[in-house]
């Protein structure tokens, strides 16, 4: 089970679309395997992404600019995805699945940018997903099952330090740093279906800024703190959509029949990545945003 991995195609509305996109994006990869989880390196080179090839679910990299696509962790026999890079780049946080049978006991792991010096950070307690490094390095979050429902934690990037962010019997799911390090974007479904909220790094002063019967997920900040883009079905297919932090100025950034997902902000905050099947396959495209 990769809960919280996949989002579900559900058609549950259909409105019209409130601003065309700024610009064609540009087709990365078109080989057409399962691919998403995107992350930009932090020095704007290289994407790392979740991959499913040739039977493998497994982290790979791409350059910016394009070209071959390479295995993080060959020698990893077991699924490992969902990567995110430290702010100096030097290290990845990663889910680590030990496949027991037909059961997953997911933990978080750390390596070297290069994948060396693997380790595990967090240990197998329940299903244990979504690591995101803090914009100063110092600390992980993550969503963990440990209390029975989705929540949301933090550790120190050496591991220590456990602390729970959320309790609420809903799913908290898919966290995002602001740049500053102050807040933390994620969704929930505490108010029925799964909206964007935002909380005080420390956990206090939840609020949902997305509302609506639709699906709303994998917010992320732009790099400026202004904006943020997130995923959304409110159009009939998930496209991804921009907003302030308050929720307001909704913008249809790629507005496409197909599905588009994964947003992921270049470091310089002029350019997203994002995954779409708008060629059948799956693979990873690139716009420009003013």
């Amino acid at each position: 089970m990769l809960a919280g991995f996949l989002l579900a195609l559900i058609v549950l509305q259909n409105l019209p679309s409130l601003a065309p996109p700024p610009s064609q994006p540009v087709r990365l990869t078109s080989d057409g395997s399962f691919k998403q989880n995107l992350q930009w390196s932090p020095d704007g080179t290289t994407l790392l992404f979740t991959r499913l090839h040739e039977g493998q679910l497994a982290l790979w990299t791409i350059p910016a600019t394009g070209g071959e696509m390479k295995r993080l962790l060959p020698g990893h026999t077991e699924p490992h995805f969902d990567g995110h890079y430290s702010p100096d780049g030097k290290r990845i946080v990663y889910v680590y699945d030990n496949l027991q049978g037909t059961d997953g006991k997911l933990r978080i792991n750390s390596c070297a940018a290069d994948g060396s010096d693997d380790k595990v950070l967090v240990p197998h307690k329940a299903f244990e997903e979504s690591p995101r490094y803090s914009p100063d390095g110092k600390s992980v979050v993550w969503v963990s099952t440990r209390d029975k429902n989705p929540d949301l934690y933090t550790v120190t990037a050496e591991g220590r330090n456990e602390k729970r962010l959320t309790s609420d019997p809903a799913s908290d799911l898919h966290p995002s740093w602001s740049p500053d390090g102050r807040r933390i974007a994620f969704t929930s479904a505490r108010s029925g279906r799964q909206k964007v909220h935002i909380m005080n790094s420390d956990g206090s002063g939840v609020r949902k800024i997305t509302d609506g019967e639709f699906l709303d997920a994998w917010p992320v900040w732009r790099p400026d703190g202004k904006r943020l883009a997130f995923v959304s079905n409110r159009t009939g297919n998930y496209d991804i959509w921009l907003m302030n932090p308050d929720g307001t100025g909704l913008v249809n950034l790629t507005d496409h029949p197909s599905q588009d997902t994964s947003p992921a902000w270049s470091p310089d905050g002029r350019k997203l990545a994002f995954v779409s099947n708008r060629h059948g396959g799956s693979d990873i495209y690139i716009l420009t945003v003013e």
